[in-house]
């Protein structure tokens, strides 16, 4: 069945439709003849419905925290829906670290309720077999790697921080779903994403943000940890494909293959900006080792073959080119991130253990 077929006439329902992974799945359905697709959001400091606005009338937006209940029952109710995508979170490792009971309200409360009811209405619904709940997960749930190896579907989960222990939880919650209850869902887990709209918390877009101000590039500890990463456009490609063509049940790693430390990311950026700004060079000089990170994990890389094997998925943007769009991209859209700075995050360090 091709893609156009599948989509065909579904209702989709994106949980945090708003935010920065969830916008691109918003966006690549409307590719689609789907019949409808319903955000819902609770439209929280990382939301930003301007992230949507091209897409007007591919859309209705409710907005809804998932840690209540009785709205996300009348949000089913409402949205009949054939799909759930399961993209909102809470997702900032830092944040997690200040206010882990956000996360645990969000990632774990929030889940709990949406399962029992997708797993309501599809009771109600006499079990359709088009069914499906796509829950979005990370590959920090599995811990942190040596300097060999990748991790896999049967990896052991070894959270360790607030955010991957939520999320760890989170999975477990939609995995028992299916082999309790047969709620037909399927969970994926996938590195660090990047591309524009991004929240400028994450690595990426600091970094860039800080450049052009002239601030100092922190860098937690010597920069050596390991990351895998992938565009964001690359990754909701292979979660529509999980949809279409995975298995109910089943876990699929998505993975790119580019591994990374965060100092040759933050160097790659300064390259970039020196391409840019070359009056300015070089950025480098910026770059600052600050105190690490509690519990920060070493290397994260993942063993996509499985999912591969199953859908003939594959990344198509190259790192390094995506990375020099994005630096170039939050060079062109100043106005959106400083909007950002006044009102919500004025780039301040986040997740310090004070004594």
């Amino acid at each position: 069945m091709s893609a156009e077929q599948y989509w065909k006439d579904k209702r989709v329902l994106v949980t945090g439709g708003a935010g920065f992974i969830g916008a691109e799945i918003v966006r690549q359905l409307s590719f689609f003849s789907v019949r409808e697709t319903v955000v819902l959001d609770k439209l929280t400091y990382a939301a930003d419905l301007g992230r949507l606005a091209s897409l007007e009338g591919c859309y209705s937006l409710k907005k809804v925290a998932l840690e209540d209940s009785s709205a996300v029952k009348d949000a089913f109710r409402d949205s009949q829906p054939d799909i759930v995508i399961h993209a909102a979170a809470e997702s900032h490792v830092d944040r997690s670290i200040d206010g882990p009971g956000d996360f645990v309200q969000s990632n774990i409360v929030g889940t709990f309720n949406l399962l029992q009811t997708a797993l309501s209405f599809w009771s109600e619904k006499e079990k359709p077999n088009q069914f499906r709940f796509l829950h979005i997960s990370t590959d920090e749930v599995y811990g942190s790697l040596g300097k060999g190896g990748f991790f896999s579907e049967t990896s052991s989960y070894d959270p360790r921080s607030p955010y991957s222990a939520s999320k760890a939880a989170s999975d477990h919650l939609a995995k028992a779903w299916w082999h309790t209850y047969g709620l037909p869902t399927i969970t994926t887990n996938c590195g660090n994403n990047y591309g524009p709209w991004q929240f400028p918390e994450k690595l990426i877009p600091l970094m860039v943000a800080n450049a052009i101000d002239g601030k100092t590039l922190p860098l937690y500890g010597e920069g050596n940890q390991i990351r895998e990463w992938i565009h964001v456009t690359d990754h909701v490609e292979a979660l529509l494909l999980a949809l279409q063509k995975g298995d109910a049940g089943e876990t699929y790693l998505i993975g790119s293959g580019e591994e990374k430390t965060n100092l040759s990311v933050v160097n790659s950026i300064c390259d970039c900006m020196d391409q840019i700004y070359p009056e300015r060079s070089p950025f480098s000089a910026l770059i600052k080792n600050v105190e690490d990170r509690p519990g920060h994990d070493q290397r994260y890389a993942l063993d996509a073959s499985k999912f591969k094997s199953k859908t003939g998925w594959f990344p198509k943007v190259v790192f390094d080119q995506g990375l020099a769009n994005t630096v170039d991209w939050y060079v062109r859209n100043q106005p959106w991130w400083r909007q950002i700075q006044m009102e919500t995050y004025n780039q301040e360090r986040l997740g310090i253990i004070k004594e």
